[in-house]
């Protein structure tokens, strides 16, 4: 089995590295997004300058049963393959290479939540500079750190995992009970900092890595995609505030970020998508697998009244009631005093109707600190703001999240020459000498 995943590693590199190279022009910088979901790879290529975002190219390729599993990858060989043909659709349409990429990456044992620490200086009177808020900044990631850390272990039964950040982003600052959007230049005693951070196993981030390198890409970022969502949604408009609960469903996952005047609160996932739907008509009908999907597909995309089958529904119902509890015990973990009023969908698991039905219609939300029933709709591509779509293609809720995976890698590149607080990237963890209080 070992020599023939080898194989198998070894023709898709050499598959990768056969697609038509064609020289980018001058001046001009292009970015790949893989959106590496369960059911399909999308491919976005797109011309970034400056925070304006074009995309030129689309591709999208079916993955195997196999290819992944509860959002991972499962195997790396097949999953190259994939993201190499949706790649080169991407290119051909486009005219032109990508050569650097941001991936997305999701599954249960992805971590993201909101962290809170207060920081005591000890020289009130001294401006903050650069530098120190740096140090305050890797101070908060290195907690988020142990946390993420602590509770994958709980979850894996002791075990220890190893963990990166995937991404980290400020989502409030005060200094002196004062709040505040950029720091430096301030004086102050105390420094409060909310952190947005999100954490994933190493085994996985390695696989992505790979299928980068064999790519021939280089790799700007990995994203956790719920946070990649959420960045498509607010955009580059610093004074946007946007209160709302962002659910991406996937074939193999439904991942959830919950947004407060703009910023990141936490993101949850858990392993149920599209696939299970598609199962249980399958077990409960008595049909193969791509039958079952057909059946699936039939019942209606959004906005199209689905056809009542009751046998058909009566096999998602089973399943549906389990999502609806998953998305509820998920809510009730964000420990927040209220939860927004409205839910934002998109990914192609959320395609079937019953879904949004379910969480229109249902009760779920008087068991959660919800003031009213949320409204539910659909996020599309024209509201994803500073990014424009010239293949005219994107026009549904299905790629929103490879659209937010272009976002972050526009964010990584504007950061990555300047000292803007706004955004942070950070991979390394630092102590520091600072006394703290974490709150």
């Amino acid at each position: 089995m070992y020599v023939y995943m080898l194989k198998q590693i070894k023709g898709a590199s050499k598959k990768a590295l056969s697609r038509v190279k064609v020289p980018i022009r001058t001046n001009e910088q292009y970015v790949v997004a893989l959106d590496i979901g369960t059911e399909y790879v999308k491919a976005l290529l797109a011309k970034v300058k400056g925070s304006s975002i074009e995309i030129v190219g689309v591709g999208k390729v079916h993955q195997g049963l196999t290819d992944m599993q509860a959002g991972a990858i499962a195997d790396i060989a097949a999953v190259t393959t994939n993201c190499d043909e949706a790649l080169a659709m991407a290119e051909e349409q486009a005219g032109v290479n990508g050569t650097q990429a941001v991936i997305g990456i999701a599954g249960e044992l992805v971590k993201g939540a909101t962290n809170t620490i207060t920081v005591s200086r000890k020289d009130s009177q001294k401006p903050l500079d650069d530098e120190e808020v740096s140090k305050i900044i890797r101070l908060v990631q290195t907690r988020a750190l142990d946390k993420a850390k602590k509770q994958l272990s709980l979850e894996l039964g002791g075990k220890e995992v190893e963990v990166r950040m995937v991404n980290s982003a400020i989502v409030r600052m005060q200094i002196d009970g004062y709040d505040i959007t950029n720091p430096v230049g301030f004086q102050g005693k105390e420094v409060m900092v909310q952190l947005y951070a999100a954490f994933a196993p190493m085994i996985h981030i390695g696989a992505l890595e790979r299928v980068a390198e064999t790519l021939d890409l280089d790799l700007l970022a990995v994203a956790a995609e719920p946070f990649a969502v959420a960045r498509a949604v607010v955009g580059d408009e610093s004074q946007k505030k946007l209160d709302a609960i962002l659910m991406d469903v996937g074939g193999g996952t439904t991942d959830i970020a919950v947004l407060s005047d703009g910023g990141v609160m936490g993101t949850k996932m858990f392993g149920i998508g599209g696939r299970a739907f598609t199962r249980s008509i399958e077990r409960n009908m008595g049909v193969t697998y791509s039958q079952a999907e057909a059946i699936k597909l039939g019942l209606g995309g959004s906005g199209i009244p689905h056809q009542k089958v009751p046998s058909i529904e009566a096999a998602i119902n089973k399943t549906l009631s389990v999502w609806t509890s998953g998305v509820e015990l998920a809510l009730s973990e964000f420990m927040l005093d209220t939860l927004p009023n409205q839910i934002l969908l998109c990914g192609g698991g959320s395609s079937l109707d019953m879904l949004a039905e379910s969480l229109q219609n249902g009760d779920f939300y008087k068991r959660l600190p919800l003031t009213q029933r949320p409204s539910v709709r659909y996020i599309q591509p024209d509201q994803v703001a500073g990014i424009t779509d010239s293949t005219n293609t994107l026009n549904d809720h299905t790629f929103i999240t490879a659209m937010g995976l272009l976002r972050v890698g526009a964010d990584t590149i504007a950061n990555s020459g300047g000292n803007s607080i706004s955004f942070f990237y950070f991979q390394k963890y630092g102590e520091t000498n600072y006394e703290n209080n974490i709150n």
